[in-house]
């Protein structure tokens, strides 16, 4: 015998509950005005009890609202965008927004202006960027659209609303600690060029190392994947340098990785700091050194931004985020004295 699924309630069925017209309903989910605040509470008990999810096409015809967003999302399943994703969301359907999202895996221009173009035939109040690479929020902006855009700090295109976290400052934090430990040679592995929050993750590791007198001379490139950290570390000199500020914590776990493939020991012979602070750093062999971003409040606040500039308001100013540096056990001074310039 097949179960049948239980029904879904309808707004007749919170009318009744709540003691009220269908109309009076339909005024407390429209969020429109001239309903007493006792009924609109009676109202919103009955939606919570009958778990009524009210229909978005049905919502626009009363409103002219859509309550919908556009979210484009590019780019592989690094942690930094991928959390940010997660809270965007969660923060609007909270606000009882609705969110078209489209994941993709490069940024590729024509897949980015044919999702704008599909999220526009969905009547989307306002659109989302959260793109690691530059080229993502340049192709949006460049469409000049008439509704709302909010892009993650991924652009320094003049005139857009951006939100995000100071990967500069957060850099210069660890790359600080290292040189107070003691270090003096201390190689980079940056993330992709095209991305902005690596040339800010570089940039912060020169500076520092600048303000020191010290210099920048052993870097490499990589993809952001425990791979990329993986082949760094196996072609990577142990005795050019006694430590090593990684643009990210995955890249930092293969670089460990291969380090101990070749008999070297974290943070003995090499001190590693990762950038993100994934779940899996404090559960390392050693944990891991790093420095944590604030996801949550990034999607928040990418959120609120987007809502304001729909609701027609000015949108708040809202300083980046300071990364918050967290000392664990892959850096320690170094062994000796001897192997610094």
């Amino acid at each position: 015998m097949v179960e049948e699924s239980p029904r879904q309630a309808t707004i007749f069925d919170v009318a009744r509950l709540a003691g009220v017209s269908h109309q009076t309903v339909s005024r407390v989910v429209n969020d429109l005005p001239n309903v007493r605040a006792a009924t609109r509470a009676r109202v919103e008990d009955a939606i919570k009890k009958l778990r009524y999810v009210p229909s978005p096409a049905a919502r626009a015809l009363v409103t002219r609202r859509s309550r919908t967003i556009g979210l484009i999302a590019t780019g592989g399943p690094e942690f930094g965008p991928s959390s940010t994703v997660l809270y965007f969301n969660s923060a609007a359907r909270d606000a009882r927004w609705s969110v078209f999202t489209a994941d993709m895996v490069d940024s590729d221009p024509g897949a980015i202006r044919s999702a704008v173009e599909a999220f526009l035939r969905q009547n989307v109040e306002g659109i989302a960027v959260i793109a690691g690479f530059e080229v993502a929020a340049e192709v949006v902006a460049a469409m000049n659209l008439t509704i709302p855009l909010v892009v993650l700090q991924a652009t320094r295109r003049a005139g857009l609303d951006t939100v995000g976290a100071d990967q500069y400052r957060g850099a210069r934090s660890a790359v600080a600690h290292l040189i107070g430990l003691g270090h003096r040679s201390i190689a980079h592995l940056a993330g992709p060029p095209e991305s902005v929050d690596a040339q800010e993750r570089e940039r912060g590791w020169r500076d520092e190392l600048a303000a020191h007198g010290l210099v920048a001379a052993v870097s490499g490139v990589g993809d952001w994947s425990p791979a990329a950290g993986f082949a760094f570390g196996m072609a990577f000199d142990p005795d050019a340098a006694t430590a090593v500020f990684v643009a990210n914590d995955q890249m930092a776990v293969g670089l460990m990785h291969a380090l101990t493939v070749r008999g070297r020991s974290v943070p003995e012979d090499v001190s590693v700091i990762g950038f993100d602070d994934i779940p899996e750093a404090a559960h390392l062999s050693p944990p891991l050194t790093t420095v944590r971003q604030d996801f949550r409040r990034i999607g928040h606040d990418m959120l609120d931004t987007l809502l304001e500039r729909i609701d027609g308001a000015a949108a708040t100013p809202r300083p980046q985020s300071v990364p918050e540096f967290v000392e664990r056990s892959s850096t320690a001074p170094p062994r000796s004295a001897g192997r610094q310039p």
